[in-house]
């Protein structure tokens, strides 16, 4: 008896020393406490067994079991007596029931025809002095006198303490990454803040960069209009829909909206629907209760409850499945929500702000996106203008972003006439944010203070443009909403070869008069301007772009004035 008594001991010890090295090394608790039970099953014959934690209302949750079905746990079928568990956390003591076939407690864990007893063993996972979960299993006894409860209610309080500690750390990781995460969108939003500054409306006269009014750069009647436009809107309640091509500046603009409303003082929440998968979507904007998914360890708020009081834009919401637009469909009409995994409902005061840039009037006759939802998002709709519809506002943006960029990198850079003209003469398919690209590699490889005409990439044919859309863009930008007008397609200028004819046709009075054949009318184009091809591309009616692949044809060679 001595004998069987110290291997069982010296049995216990190395399990311990098994488990405790199992979760000391664990980065997913819940994966290790399954091949803890595992691990388990080999010492005490455990039939089942499995760890809980108790929820916010008391119930116990299960995160990790082993010999249980795996439907069950998805249908969150009981695994093992409440009653006990509401007992352990009650206490804060283990329990031990040799036989519950005679205590009748759970006829699921006796398998019909078996004849061996079954024993409950449950032992509380503590947090300090409190009680956070459970650990219980199932095993086998014979009836013999000399099976030890005592000595099995002491390993898995052991097992269970090591439990509580792995999921204390795992707690305490969870928050600091949760902090961690609210510090970097403080710091982003700060960031964002400091780039509005220098994204004022330029003072033409002076040239110089005033405090930002609104965070937008421009001074063309498009973007006026759609300013004013925000403005009027932004004190209401109503849902805003931004529609435009990428990169036109619809974060800006939301940011716009929710700081001259009511709510400047309350969050600003975005989030990029097309970034995260269903459900990830789902529990980043519900939130979840723990134990509703693996890893689930402590309840978590979404981006609908952070956000409440303020403003939550969501962004790419064209890209939304089916399933979730009916989900979110119900938030909109009811301001009301449950958490992934809960059953409370939530309210929220939240102010939408909305962006795409799909043709939704298409997807909703198509059957891709919800015609309820459509008229719940699209309550003002907001076209920003593309890039080329405002050229007048390139050049105030290149300045912009130069001057971000001397400030970033400690240059000293300005753009020459000719530069600019050929910049403010590009249709920028990307809008602003491919301005932004081009300047800012332009900037870089530039070797001197000034960026000439031949340090722009178009004229060195390393033009991303003309690499992304050697055709016609192919996106059907919107022109208009609603069921009144149906979007209309709308392409950027387009920039044809030079005319294989020797004969190019004066398309200027001031041309009149000059050789016929095109490399004569060239060279006196070239003269006439000074040798600035922008200029010699509007007296002869053609792009700067053409010209210079007309100067490399013919081999003319560039003079500096």
């Amino acid at each position: 008896m001595t004998t069987e008594r110290t291997s069982r001991s010296d049995l216990s010890l190395g399990l311990f020393y098994q488990v405790s090295r199992m979760l000391a090394g664990a980065l997913d608790v819940a994966a290790t406490l399954h091949d803890v039970l595992n691990l388990l099953s080999s010492y005490a014959a455990m039939r089942r067994g499995c760890v809980a934690t108790f929820g916010g209302d008391g119930a116990p949750v299960v995160i990790a079991a082993a010999g249980v079905k795996p439907e069950h746990l998805r249908t969150r079928r009981i695994v093992f007596p409440h009653e006990v568990a509401r007992h352990v956390q009650s206490t804060g003591m283990p329990i031990c029931v040799p036989d519950i076939r005679a205590e009748q407690m759970d006829e699921s864990a006796v398998i019909d025809g078996d004849p061996a007893l079954v024993s409950y063993i449950a032992v509380p996972i503590k947090d300090g002095q409190q009680t956070i979960g459970i650990l219980s299993i199932y095993r086998l006894w014979d009836g013999a006198a000399e099976i030890r409860f005592d000595a099995d209610i002491e390993f898995l309080a052991m097992v269970g303490a090591l439990v509580g500690q792995a999921l204390r750390l795992q707690a305490a990781v969870a928050q600091d990454r949760e902090r961690l995460l609210l510090e970097q969108s403080r710091l982003q939003k700060e960031l964002l803040d400091r780039e509005e500054t220098g994204r004022g409306v330029i003072d033409v006269s002076s040239r110089r960069h005033p405090q930002p009014k609104g965070g937008f750069v421009g001074e063309s009647a498009a973007i006026r209009q759609v300013v004013e436009l925000v403005r009027q809107v932004a004190p209401s309640m109503s849902t805003v829909l931004l529609r435009g091509e990428t990169g036109t500046g619809k974060e800006v603009f939301a940011r716009m909206i929710h700081d001259w409303s009511a709510r400047k003082g309350k969050p600003f929440v975005k989030v990029n629907c097309a970034a995260l998968s269903e459900t990830l979507l789902e529990s980043e904007l519900f939130g979840h209760e723990r134990g509703a998914f693996t890893g689930a360890m402590k309840d978590r708020q979404g981006r609908f409850e952070l956000a409440d009081g303020g403003s939550l834009f969501l962004d790419e919401i064209g890209e939304i499945s089916a399933s979730f637009q009916a989900k979110l469909l119900r938030v909109l009409q009811e301001g009301e929500f449950e958490r992934v995994g809960g059953v409370h409902t939530h309210r929220v005061n939240v102010r939408l702000i909305c962006a795409t840039n799909r043709d939704l009037e298409a997807e909703v006759a198509s059957g891709r996106f919800r015609a309820d939802l459509y008229y719940r998002i699209s309550v003002v709709p907001v076209m920003l203008p593309p890039l080329r519809e405002r050229p007048g506002d390139i050049g105030l943006l290149a300045d912009v972003f130069l001057d971000r960029f001397n400030r970033e990198n400690g240059r000293s850079l300005k753009w020459s006439s000719d530069a600019k003209a050929v910049l403010e003469s590009c249709a920028f398919p990307g809008n602003v944010r491919e301005l932004e690209n081009c300047v800012a590699r332009v900037a870089t490889l530039v070797r001197g203070t000034t960026i000439t005409l031949a340090d722009l990439t178009c004229q060195r044919g390393l033009c991303l443009s003309q690499s992304l859309w050697p055709t016609p863009v192919r996106d059907t930008p919107i022109t208009s909403c609603g069921t009144c007008a149906r979007p209309a397609v709308s392409e950027p200028p387009q920039r044809p070869a030079l005319p294989r004819s020797e004969v190019m046709e004066p398309e200027d009075d001031e041309m009149d008069g000059l050789p016929a054949t095109s490399r004569e009318r060239l060279v006196q184009a070239m003269e006439k301007a000074g040798w600035v091809q922008a200029k010699a591309a509007r007296l002869l009616g053609l792009t700067p772009r053409q010209i210079g692949y007309a100067l490399k044809k013919h081999n003319i060679p560039l003079q500096r004035l």
